[in-house]
C-alpha cells in the first residue's frame, strides 16, 4: 500500500475530504521526523516507537572498483511495533 491509497482508505474511514487527510498524514510524518532529528523517542501507545540508532561504522566493498572502504557510522530511524500492532495482525 503507497500513500495515495493510504489516504484514500483514511478519508473513507474518516469521511474526510481527501485533501484534509493528506495535510494530516503530512503533518503526522514532518512531526515524527521532526522529533527524530532531535533525537527523541515518539511512543504512540498501542501503535509502536519510533527511535533514532546509532549504527556504527563498518568496513564494505565499493561496488565500482571493488576496493575496501569505511562505510562511516550514522543515525537511522528505528521503529519497534507496539502489543497491539502485532496482535492485530496475527
Amino acid at each position: 500500500m503507497n500513500k495515495a491509497k493510504v489516504i484514500e482508505q483514511m478519508s473513507k474511514l474518516t469521511k474526510l475530504p481527501k485533501s484534509t487527510v493528506k495535510e494530516c498524514l503530512e503533518a503526522f510524518i514532518s512531526t515524527i521526523g521532526g522529533a527524530l532529528k532531535q533525537k527523541k523517542n515518539v511512543a504512540l501507545t498501542g501503535f509502536g516507537t519510533f527511535s533514532v540508532m546509532m549504527r556504527k561504522s563498518r568496513s564494505g566493498i565499493n561496488p565500482v572498483t571493488k576496493q575496501p572502504m569505511i562505510i562511516p557510522a550514522k543515525n537511522v530511524p528505528k521503529f519497534k511495533a507496539g502489543k497491539a500492532l502485532k496482535d492485530s495482525i496475527r
